[in-house]
């Protein structure tokens, strides 16, 4: 039995299998033409369902897929589910940290307040058979910190460590991420999931 992974994102690729490698299933890309599934959703949740139960049913496999972003307080929440996308067509990184830095101007540190949040569905013939969430509250920086730049991590500082995400090493940022605390809930149900599964000859 192998779970497709539902994104062609290699960062976020690496972060789920390494977040699920204790339960030692057998986890697998997209294969080619896998389509795009538009991310009409309202939240994480619902986004993270649309796409586990259309690639799902695509490819004829269990596939697990994630939703996240970053929600700003001082922006009501923004960009939420927009945060791939926030500044504009095609999706650029630099570019919605730049918008976010500017949405934030003048705002002082104990005004930019924000969380991560991630999403994740499971999903086999296009059914959601697990689903967990995931959630990390930091503070906006004013200035992008540490080189390793996936999202808004640049910008993203995590006080208990005093450090934004960009600045810690990849196993330390999935122990204490948004999309850390869902793998190990996903963790702790996927191998039920699984015997039941396989007892039923799915």
């Amino acid at each position: 039995m192998t779970i497709l992974l539902g994104t062609r994102n290699g960062k976020k690729v690496w972060e789920l299998r390494e977040g699920l490698r204790s339960v030692g299933v057998p986890l697998g890309d997209l294969p080619s033409g896998a389509p795009e599934v538009e991310e009409t959703g309202t939240t994480f949740r619902a986004n993270a369902h649309l796409k586990a139960r259309a690639l799902s049913r695509w490819a004829g496999e269990w596939v697990l897929a994630d939703d996240s972003g970053i929600e700003v307080d001082a922006l009501c929440g923004a960009p939420g589910v927009r945060s791939h996308r926030w500044a504009g067509e095609p999706p650029d990184d630099a570019r919605n940290n730049a918008r976010l830095l500017e949405e934030l101007r003048g705002v002082p540190p104990a005004g930019r307040g924000a969380s991560f949040r991630c999403a994740l569905a499971l999903a086999r013939s296009g059914e959601v058979v697990a689903e967990v969430e995931g959630a990390c509250r930091g503070v906006v920086a004013d200035a992008p910190r540490g080189a390793n730049d996936f999202g808004y991590d640049p910008l993203f500082l995590y006080p208990p460590l005093g450090r934004s995400f960009a600045e810690l090493s990849p196993h330390e940022k999935l122990k204490v991420s948004h999309r850390g605390e869902a793998l190990r809930c996903l963790a702790r149900v996927l191998p039920g999931l699984l015997r039941a599964a396989s007892e039923a000859g799915c």
